[in-house]
């Protein structure tokens, strides 16, 4: 029995038998990992820098020191005898805001000399600790691209100017600034010492519209000084960062041809005036203007310092029906200041252009002959009378008027100033049965303001073909003689020899001589209507009937107006 006892008591001293009582000292930390995030990018290991915060306190719990009470976070190494050994060993493998209760025994902490006025010999310490930022000198700038777009044309570089939205924050995820909260891009260059380092590398090769992620070390951001109170000593930084534009002050206008018609036969130049649709967009794809939503096209010289210097520009050479986009750096938009509250400052511009038509205030009107009958030999001149049928249109092809909607031709006297100036200087030298095409600018048209259904400042197209013509009379004639009219012209007009002569008998006589070929009508297509005129005008008292006085041929009232005004 007392050999068994023995046995017992050896075996309890083997095993461990004070822990009936009291453990005794701790041999390591005691490590309690209470907090481990779901994500854990890295682990401190030796050699790294480390940012953290913690709390100190003796096992009755009274505190003998604490980051949090001096307001700032304890930056150094780890691992390399810098601190004590049981908080080397206890940080090492710590993630990122990843928290920790460690309990150090008194030989890896300050031992049994401890320090004075402030930690007794032979002290237990107890530590709750939380990692805020891990870095080591060989790190390099860490880049995750979040999203970029499928079109991307050209990526920035040194010596860019760029605008960016950003998000800033500590490796812990804490706020410090952000552009979005004060409403406006953050804008400056790329490459030049504006920036910090890691920012500066960061945004190289990005894309507009493009989503990064970077995070920069301290040794490329604000290093062992931090900035202000936002951002600590040795800090490690994560930017969220949208690209919105970019541009560099040496480009010029970009221009993209994104459908150009086949046939064009002419291009704009400096002088022309051009009418055209536009959207306008920035570069991140919002709209800040269109012509489309005004329903009104955009008239404008170019070249001429009317519009802004990337339009006037970006326009030169366009044809008529031509898509083009025009990327217009802010050098040569509206600079540093925007403009309202649609274009920021310094903002690269981007207009989607369909040009409508454009002319020259010098154009004459354009004549293609489409079909010319064979031994044409007499042509409409000046005060001839017309029958013609036409098809009118705008130069995209939106179709106006046409003659072809009515039961007659059109019916016009060529000079009397009832149709437009280009449309009548169109049908001029024409045969009966030839057609033509016309592109009669704005200002042998109806001019800036238009008409109803015509635009300002349109070009238009007229399709023409003249069914018919006949001689006219000189201007202010409705009557002509061929030959010398009759010595005793009242007495063969008076029929009936009553000293009178009504109406019925002065379009008797008139007739009469149309008949026998002596004299012509001015052509219309309502003659009795050119007669009645003829009377009005010669019962000069409207009394119903012409006197001897009163009738008078039109060549001697005009030789009177002479004589009256010498």
């Amino acid at each position: 029995a007392a050999a068994a006892l023995f046995l017992l008591l050896f075996l309890l001293g083997v095993l461990g038998a004070p822990a009936l009582g009291d453990p005794g000292p701790l041999e390591d930390v005691v490590i309690d990992r209470y907090y481990i995030p779901k994500i854990c990018l890295r682990e401190a290991q030796m050699g790294d820098f480390i940012r953290y915060h913690y709390n100190g306190t003796f096992k009755d719990g009274k505190k003998f020191d604490s980051s949090y009470d001096r307001g700032a976070t304890v930056a150094g190494v780890v691992g390399v005898g810098r601190l004590i050994t049981g908080m080397d060993r206890g940080l090492q493998g710590m993630c990122v805001n990843e928290r920790r209760h460690l309990i150090v025994p008194p030989h890896l902490g300050y031992g049994s000399i401890g320090v004075a006025g402030l930690i007794p010999p032979d002290a237990t310490l107890y530590f709750d600790v939380v990692m805020l930022d891990i870095w080591n000198k060989n790190d390099k700038l860490q880049i995750t691209t979040l999203s970029k777009p499928k079109r991307c044309n050209r990526t920035v570089e040194n010596s860019d100017f760029v605008r960016y939205h950003y998000n800033g924050t500590l490796l812990d995820g804490t706020p410090f600034d952000s552009s979005y909260s004060k409403g406006s891009t953050y804008d400056t260059y790329v490459g030049t010492g504006w920036l910090i380092k890691g920012m500066d590398q960061g945004l190289l090769g990005m894309c507009a519209g493009e989503k990064r992620s970077i995070i920069i070390p301290p040794f490329l951001a604000y290093g062992e000084k931090g900035y202000g109170t936002v951002i600590p000593p040795q800090a490690s930084l994560v930017f969220s960062v949208l690209l919105v534009d970019f541009h560099n002050p040496k480009d010029g206008v970009f221009l993209e041809h994104l459908e150009v018609p086949e046939s064009c036969k002419r291009r704009a130049v400096t002088g022309d005036f051009v009418r055209y649709h536009y959207n306008g967009t920035l570069m991140d794809g919002t709209l800040f203007d269109s012509s489309y939503s005004r329903n009104q096209t955009y008239n404008t010289y170019i070249g001429k310092g009317y519009i802004i210097p990337g339009m006037d520009q970006g326009l030169q050479g366009v044809c008529v029906g031509e898509h083009r986009r025009v990327v217009i750096p802010p050098h040569l938009a509206y600079g540093e200041n925007g403009a309202g509250d649609k274009i920021p400052g310094s903002a690269v511009l981007i207009f989607d252009v369909h040009v409508i038509d454009f002319h020259n205030p010098a154009d004459p009107v354009e004549i293609e002959t489409v079909f010319r009958p064979e031994g044409c030999n007499v042509t409409t001149r000046d005060r001839d009378f017309v029958r013609y049928h036409y098809n009118c249109s705008l130069l995209d092809g939106t179709r106006l008027f046409s003659s072809y909607d009515y039961e007659k031709p059109q019916e016009v006297t060529l000079g009397a100033n009832k149709v437009i100036e280009g449309l009548n200087s169109g049908l001029l030298d024409m045969c009966a049965g030839e057609r033509r095409v016309l592109i009669i600018p704005p200002h042998l048209g109806h001019g800036e303001s238009g008409a109803r259904g015509v635009p300002g400042s349109a070009v238009l197209r007229f399709e023409v073909e003249l069914i018919s013509m006949e001689e006219g009379v000189p201007k202010g004639y409705l009557f002509i003689w061929h030959g010398e009219p009759p010595a005793n012209l009242y007495e063969q007009m008076d029929l009936n020899k009553d000293g009178g002569i009504p109406a019925d008998e002065f379009s008797t006589f008139i007739k009469t001589q149309v008949a026998e070929g002596k004299g012509r009508l001015m052509p219309s297509s309502d003659p009795e209507k050119v007669i009645a005129d003829m009377f009005r005008n010669q019962d000069r008292n409207q009394d119903g009937k012409i006197t001897p006085d009163e009738l008078k041929l039109k060549s001697d009232e005009d030789q009177e107006k002479i004589h009256e005004e010498l």
